[in-house]
C-alpha cells in the first residue's frame, strides 16, 4: 500500500492504457476513481469508454450523479476520494498527494510520453510526491507490456 506508480504511454493515448489498466483494476475487484482536471475532458472520455467494444465495457459514471457512490468506476475532479475507494488513477497532470496514496491499494499516474509537457509534470510529481515520503515506481509499455523500470 502506498505505492505510486507512474505509467509512462508510448504506445497509444490516455484512453487506451486507461481501458487496459481499469479493466485490471474492476477484475481485482477495485473500486477506481479516476481523477482528471477538465470536466470537458472526463465528459469526453466518459463518451470514449461508453462507445467503446461491448465485449470491452467497462461499467463507470461521471461524478456528479445520483449513484457516485455505487460506481465501479467514478471519472471525477475531485481531489478527495469516495468513500470505499481503493485505487486512484490520475490522468492528464491531476494532482496526487502522497497521503491519500499511502491510505488506498494502488494509485496510478498516467502520462503521454510524446507530449513534453506531461513528461515535464509528471517528473514533477515524481519528485513531489518522493519528497513527501511516498514510494514511486516508473512503469513503460516500451516492449509492448507493461514492465516495472528502475
Amino acid at each position: 500500500m502506498g505505492v505510486v506508480r507512474f505509467y509512462h504511454l508510448t504506445r497509444g493515448p490516455v484512453e487506451i492504457g486507461l481501458s487496459r489498466l481499469l479493466d485490471r483494476a474492476l477484475a481485482a475487484g477495485l473500486q477506481v476513481d479516476v481523477r482528471g482536471r477538465s470536466a470537458d475532458r472526463l465528459n469526453w472520455l466518459d463518451q470514449k469508454l461508453w462507445l467503446g467494444d461491448e465485449a470491452a465495457f467497462l461499467p463507470h459514471g461521471v461524478a456528479g450523479g445520483l449513484h457516485d457512490a455505487l460506481q465501479p468506476v467514478l471519472l471525477t475532479q475531485s481531489e478527495r476520494l469516495r468513500p470505499g475507494t481503493s485505487c486512484l488513477m490520475s490522468i492528464d497532470g491531476a494532482p496526487v498527494a502522497a497521503a491519500e496514496a499511502a491510505g488506498i491499494d494502488r494509485t496510478f499516474i498516467l502520462f503521454d510520453g510524446g507530449d513534453p509537457e506531461a513528461l515535464a509534470h509528471a517528473r514533477g510529481q515524481w519528485k513531489a510526491l518522493k519528497a513527501d515520503g511516498a514510494d514511486a515506481e516508473y512503469w513503460s509499455e516500451e516492449t509492448g507490456r507493461w514492465e516495472r523500470k528502475g
